[in-house]
């Protein structure tokens, strides 16, 4: 079990959970998942809530391949009216923002946003991971090769699981040495990877135990499924489910996907599966 200080309200991860990802960005990969007012953004979150979603993951940036870095100005136009709209409407729930900005990270947290998901792990910008310490919010610390053009590219290693690994040891006690107290990594599926090497990380999933922290999984409807089966992102919902069934039996504890509902049952009969074990 893990606890996450959001703010002040805590966070129990007892059990797997899910993330609900909203982009507003007009060039996500997923067509359906773009929302680029805050009307359907919020219609979306209501969806989300009622499948099961614990927490909400609010993204104005897109990570495509090919896609074009935003300012910080551009970015938080996207972001902030919608973290605060859903704030207002659903005070319960748990957001997260999905930036490698910090000037955007510290606002999003200002109007809102109890997490700080960043897909550089702090390469990015250098002062992330003071501003993280700052805030004093959970801090997703994702691994990754290259920089905003390059993080896309495939990369070589001689052996993946260990090298992601040791790149975790190293940037988790740079999180801890600079305040951050709640961390939780992502080996970042998809990034700085080809398809054979998500599958090999995949495969040593529960590697990442060692490091004690919650272990977040994010591979719904990205370039692994649809390219090894031969269709399209909109086609990828039931791999992306065998997928997160895998890492779930490999102890993920945070499921990052589009499809909330199909996540929540995943959970629900696995658990059953392990429940007497």
């Amino acid at each position: 079990m893990f606890t996450l200080n959001c703010r002040g309200r805590l966070l129990v991860i007892s059990q797997p959970i899910v993330m609900g990802i909203i982009n507003t960005t007009p060039d996500s990969f997923y067509s359906n998942s773009r929302h680029a007012s805050v009307e359907t953004a919020l219609k979306q979150a209501g969806q989300m809530i009622l499948e099961g979603a614990t927490i909400l993951d609010i993204g104005g940036q897109s990570t495509r391949p090919g896609s074009t870095p935003l300012s910080q100005e551009e970015e938080n136009s996207r972001v902030l009216p919608v973290i605060e709209a859903i704030r207002k409407q659903f005070p319960d729930i748990y957001l997260s923002i999905d930036t490698y900005q910090a000037g955007v990270a510290k606002k999003a947290v200002d109007a809102g946003a109890d997490i700080i998901n960043d897909i550089s792990g702090g390469s990015f910008d250098p002062n992330m991971l003071s501003t993280v310490a700052e805030l004093g919010v959970p801090y997703v610390c994702m691994h990754i090769k290259g920089d905003s053009h390059s993080m896309h590219h495939e990369q070589t290693y001689t052996d993946i699981t260990q090298e992601v690994l040791d790149y975790f040891i190293h940037r988790t006690a740079d999180c801890i040495n600079q305040g951050i107290k709640d961390i939780i990594i992502d080996p970042g599926f998809g990034f700085s990877k080809n398809s054979q090497q998500n599958f090999l990380l995949l495969k040593d999933l529960e590697v990442f135990h060692i490091l004690q922290k919650p272990l977040l999984f994010g591979i719904s409807r990205k370039s692994t499924i649809y390219k090894t089966l031969g269709i399209t992102p909109e086609e990828s919902l039931n791999g992306t489910t065998v997928l997160n069934t895998a890492a779930l039996l490999k102890g993920a504890h945070i499921l990052r996907v589009h499809d909330v509902r199909e996540a929540v049952e995943a959970i629900k009969l696995v658990n059953q599966l392990t429940i007497n074990n």
